[in-house]
């Protein structure tokens, strides 16, 4: 399985949100899950398993038609991110 965070650049804040979906998996003693970050211009189907994404990129990340898509509100609020994770991760019978 594989996560992805994507922003327009792939510097700052899909490295931001690639940090703390890591933190989020720790916290939720879930291992096997590679992270990771792309620009937006670099993403294909096969990057990634689950991609999330700044509200600002969701329509040209659809637009890519790249797969499952988590629509971040805010890429700074880390409890919005760790419910998102967590449903993610219970979809995919990761978590119990």
């Amino acid at each position: 399985m594989k996560f992805a965070a994507v922003c327009s650049s792939g510097l700052g804040s899909s490295f931001m949100v690639e940090s703390n979906i890591k933190k989020v998996l720790k916290e939720l003693d879930i291992d096997g899950i590679e992270v990771t970050h792309f620009d937006l211009g670099s993403v294909m189907r096969d990057s990634a398993d689950v991609f999330f994404v700044g509200a600002d990129l969701a329509d040209s990340i659809q637009q890519k038609n790249v797969g499952e898509i988590i629509v971040l509100n805010s890429i700074i609020d880390k409890a919005e991110l760790k419910e998102k994770v967590e449903k993610v991760c219970k979809e995919k019978n990761i978590l119990a």
